[in-house]
């Protein structure tokens, strides 16, 4: 039987104390080994997700690079459209299939913008992005999995609604600290702990480890 919606694996990299960005949105934080084996990922996926805050604060390519390998499409939540013009994922639009997914909030005089650098707006939602629906038209574009590389809001948002089926977090020998920066998940959190996952594999990388959850 199809499934209705993509498989959606959550990935990211985090500090020991949880953190996957400072107060100063500084982010980076795996090794070049840990990036390889996340390119690697990325070429085995249809589509990678991100929200627009890591598009502000990184500006990623969201490609293929530090392997052989097939760049999937872009996927970028934005309510308000409020991603620049100017932004690697659009600049790039014409040769890598990107998809800016907006709620009935974004001001319609921007949607040609967009669409004239190639890249194919879909409104989903009137005052935020309904994911499930959002999943739902994706799946019938042909799209069967997705690798969503966060930030904290958008992570919040897939795992309140349950659309994670599995979670790639690789813990990195940092301490960051701090109440302003990002943590792997953010939002208003749930008020009981009774959502979790299997730990299905545990992978040791130099001084990092990758951790492998399954619902």
């Amino acid at each position: 039987m199809a499934r209705s919606r993509p498989y959606v694996i959550l990935s990211a990299a985090m500090s020991i104390d949880g953190k996957i960005a400072t107060r100063t949105k500084k982010s980076r934080l795996s090794s070049d080994r840990d990036l390889m084996r996340v390119h690697k990922l990325r070429g085995k996926v249809d589509a990678i997700l991100v929200g627009k805050n890591t598009v502000h604060a990184d500006n990623p390519s969201l490609t293929v690079r530090r392997v052989k390998g097939r760049n999937p499409a872009r996927i970028i939540l934005d309510p308000r459209a409020t991603v620049s013009l100017n932004s690697k994922v659009v600049k790039t639009s014409n040769t890598i299939p990107t998809m800016l997914v907006v709620s009935e909030m974004a001001p319609p005089r921007k949607m040609p913008l967009f669409a004239k650098r190639g890249l194919q707006v879909i409104r989903c939602g009137r005052n935020r992005i309904e994911l499930r629906k959002l999943l739902s038209i994706l799946a019938k574009q042909g799209i069967k999995k997705i690798l969503v590389e966060g930030g904290g809001t958008t992570n919040w948002y897939f795992l309140k609604e349950k659309l994670v089926d599995e979670i790639l977090v690789t813990v990195t020998p940092y301490i960051v600290g701090g109440k302003d920066a990002v943590s792997l998940v953010e939002g208003h959190g749930f008020g009981n702990i009774s959502y979790s996952f299997k730990l299905k594999q545990i992978k040791k990388m130099g001084n990092e480890i990758v951790l492998r959850y399954v619902l």
